[in-house]
């Protein structure tokens, strides 16, 4: 599912998201990562130091399913509120040849299927 130009222009002001991944055991785990916006495959890539020893990243080989979310608060007064969230399904790549991930070496690329967002 590709992501709105509104979408796409918020994600470019963020630099931080969150991503959850499940555990062998089923637990689920939420991690806050840096990301980027990777136009000519159509996915979020989301790089880190030392990612491909990470728990994240090992998470995936048992269960690709995923859900990442990049949200501020734009305003208190008004309250306003912006958020995207993207679920879909995610690769472990050890070695990306086109990498969007703002830190090189191995990425998780996600593949949007359903993207939520409000606020924009």
């Amino acid at each position: 599912m590709p992501l709105s130009e509104t979408e796409l222009d918020y994600l470019a002001t963020q630099r931080l998201g969150r991503l959850a991944t499940a555990r062998p055991d089923g637990t689920l785990q939420n991690n806050p990562v840096g990301f980027g916006y990777n136009k000519a495959t159509g996915t979020i890539d989301i790089g880190g130091y030392n990612m491909a020893a990470s728990r994240k990243y090992r998470n995936l080989a048992g269960n690709d399913r995923i859900a990442f979310v990049v949200d501020d608060i734009a305003s208190v007064d008004p309250w306003r509120v912006r958020m995207v969230e993207i679920r879909g399904r995610a690769e472990a790549i050890e070695a990306p040849e086109d990498s969007a991930a703002p830190i090189g070496g191995p990425i998780i690329r996600i593949h949007p299927e359903r993207v939520i967002s409000f606020g924009l």
